[in-house]
């Protein structure tokens, strides 16, 4: 008996939606890293890209549990001596509240090409409204 091994023609992405309004950042992110790479499909496969597009509406509205709003900080060096930034989690979400979710499922994500193709397929939005209705996604369980 052969196993079968899917061919990068033979992928068929599907589109799903969620919903980030009052859910936990770190659990949303593993959720939607999951379906970035493939993992939910039988035809899961280590080194081809076969994981769906995922929307994330309401970005602006995820939390994070205990104290970690207040401590959470995000670093940035610009390269030069000096030039490290540290920017705190209640600024990023103020200013950038996509950002907040795309460093997280980031960092789930392989560390080669790879992983950036599949974040590539990731598009977040901060309030409610997506250009992606044409695409007809469906709602991600979580």
């Amino acid at each position: 008996m052969k196993t079968y091994s899917v061919k990068a023609g033979e992928i068929q992405r599907e589109w799903f939606v969620v919903d980030a309004r009052d859910q936990v950042l770190g659990r949303l992110a593993t959720r939607i890293a999951t379906v970035l790479k493939g993992k939910h499909k039988p035809t899961y496969s280590t080194h081809l890209d076969v994981g769906d597009y995922v929307i994330v509406v309401n970005a602006a509205e995820v939390r994070l549990t205990g104290r970690k709003a207040d401590q959470k900080e995000y670093f940035r060096h610009s390269g030069y001596m000096g030039g490290e930034r540290m920017i705190p989690f209640r600024t990023m979400l103020a200013k950038r509240p996509e950002r907040v979710i795309e460093l997280a499922v980031k960092g789930m994500l392989p560390k080669n090409a790879l992983g950036r193709q599949q974040l590539r397929k990731l598009k977040v939005y901060a309030g409610p409204e997506h250009p992606h209705a044409a695409q007809t996604p469906r709602e991600l369980e979580l």
